[in-house]
């Protein structure tokens, strides 16, 4: 079993920045990548962005060159930088694992709200 704490949600004006960290706990040799999600009111869950063991990234088109999502393997945390927040970013945003053998983990959330 793997457990994963985010923390950094807030409430930020449009065009500020947050940083989000997800911090993993047991068995963390289990998984591969990494990533965050979000879930706005009434829309489903989305990628927003991911990370492989070996650092690829994946980015949704709607956040690419604003966030930037890193790993640090021996910490075990993975981060979510988010620049140049738009009110469309407002979200509960969730850290996501996956498991090599398929399994799939996932935090409690954290929300972040955009606006003025």
């Amino acid at each position: 079993q793997v457990q994963l704490m985010e923390s950094g949600g807030a409430l930020v004006q449009p065009g500020g920045s947050l940083r989000l960290s997800c911090a993993a706990s047991g068995s963390v040799h289990s998984i591969s990548a990494m990533g965050w999600y979000r879930q706005a009111p009434g829309k489903q869950r989305e990628l927003v962005a991911a990370i492989t063991s070996g650092g690829s990234t994946n980015y949704a088109d709607s956040v690419k060159g604003r966030f930037t999502i890193s790993r640090d393997n021996a910490a075990k945390t993975v981060d979510l930088q988010m620049d140049s927040l738009k009110p469309e970013d407002t979200a509960v945003y969730y850290c996501n694992a996956a498991g090599v053998d398929g399994s799939n983990y996932w935090g409690q959330g954290t929300q972040v709200t955009v606006s003025s």
